[in-house]
C-alpha cells in the first residue's frame, strides 16, 4: 500500500522515527475486556502480519493488555522486527486477577513495567514509552514530575529511547517538557469529544504528534445520526468516516485503530483514502454542537 493510502507520514518529535499516519492499536488482540487470550490466536497473528505487510509501521501496545498477551502475540507474529517498525508501549496500570485496572505509577511499578515490556516484546530498548496518567478515559490534573523523572532515568540507561504522555492535560505536558523531550501525546479525542482542540493545535505548532485513542468514543461505537448519514452518503462505514475526519483535523494526528479481524483492518486502513467533501466536513464538525 502506498504512502498516500496510509495517510502520508509524520515524525515523532525530535526523533528519527517517521511513521505512516495510519497505524495499528493492538489492544483488541487480547480477550474480551482486554483480558486473557484471544478467541482466535491464529487470526490475531494474521492481523499483525497483514498490517505490516500493507505498510503499517506504527504499532501501539502495552504489557497491561491481557496482561502480557498482546506483546507476546506481537513478538510471535513479527519478531525479528522490520527496521522501520515503531512499537509504542505505555505504562501506568496493571491488571488484577479479577481483570480490574489498577494504577501503577510508583517508581518500582514503572521500572517493572519497562522490563516487562522489554521481555515480552523481545527488545533490548523500547522505541517510545507513553506514561499514562489520569483516569481510565480523562486526564486528572496534578504534578507528574516524579513519574517522568523515573522514565527519564530509564532513558539515560538506554532502556527507553523516547518518552511520550497519555491521558494528560496541557499543563502536564509543559511540566514534563521541563524534564525531557515529549515525542507524542495520546489522549481521548474523536469527532464528538473535542476537549483537546487547543492542545492539538499547540502540539502541531511544536511538531509533536497527537494520537487519539477510542476514535469512536469509548469501547462501543459512537451513536450519531449525522455520522451515520454522512457514512451512508459516502458509501463508507461510520468508523471509516470518523477516522478520515481525524486525518483531516490536523496533520500531526496519528491514528491507531485496533481490530482482531483482517476484514476490519482493511476497512480501517481504507479510511486513509476516503475523501471528505466540504459539506460532509461541515456536518461532521457540527456533531459536537448538536450533541451538547
Amino acid at each position: 500500500m502506498s504512502e498516500t493510502k496510509l495517510g502520508g507520514r509524520f515524525a515523532f518529535s525530535g526523533t528519527s522515527l517517521t511513521v505512516h499516519r495510519m497505524g495499528y492499536g493492538a489492544m483488541q488482540l487480547s480477550g474480551p475486556g482486554i483480558f486473557g487470550p484471544p478467541k482466535d490466536p491464529d487470526e490475531a497473528v494474521a492481523v499483525l502480519r497483514e498490517a505490516v505487510a500493507t505498510g503499517v509501521n506504527h504499532i501501539d501496545t502495552s504489557d497491561f493488555y491481557g496482561p502480557h498477551v498482546t506483546n507476546r502475540i506481537i513478538r510471535q507474529a513479527l519478531h525479528p522486527y522490520p527496521e522501520n517498525l515503531v512499537i509504542v508501549t505505555k505504562l501506568g496500570a496493571v491488571r488484577g486477577d479479577d481483570a480490574s485496572w489498577r494504577p501503577a505509577h510508583g517508581k518500582d511499578d514503572l521500572i517493572k513495567g519497562v522490563h516487562d515490556n522489554l521481555k515480552h516484546l523481545g527488545l533490548d530498548a523500547l522505541d517510545v514509552v507513553n506514561l499514562r496518567v489520569g483516569g481510565m478515559l480523562e486526564p486528572v490534573d496534578g504534578p507528574i514530575a516524579e513519574k517522568v523523572e523515573v522514565l527519564a532515568d530509564l532513558k539515560r540507561q538506554g532502556l527507553i529511547r523516547h518518552i511520550g504522555l497519555s491521558n494528560v492535560t496541557s499543563s502536564q505536558v509543559a511540566e514534563a517538557q521541563t524534564i525531557t523531550d515529549v515525542v507524542c501525546v495520546q489522549n481521548l479525542y474523536n469527532v464528538a469529544n473535542r476537549r483537546d482542540d487547543a492542545l492539538i493545535d499547540d502540539l502541531a505548532e511544536q511538531g509533536i504528534p497527537y494520537v487519539p485513542f477510542f476514535p469512536l468514543g469509548g469501547f462501543t461505537p459512537l451513536q450519531s445520526s449525522t455520522l451515520s448519514d454522512v457514512a451512508t452518503r459516502l458509501g463508507a462505514t461510520p468508523m471509516q468516516v470518523a477516522l478520515a475526519w481525524l486525518l483531516h483535523r490536523s496533520p500531526n494526528i496519528l491514528l491507531i485503530p485496533g481490530t482482531s479481524s483482517r476484514t476490519h483492518l482493511r476497512e480501517n486502513l481504507a479510511a486513509a483514502e476516503l475523501p471528505l467533501p466540504s459539506d460532509a466536513l461541515a456536518e461532521l464538525d457540527g456533531i459536537v454542537a448538536v450533541q451538547s
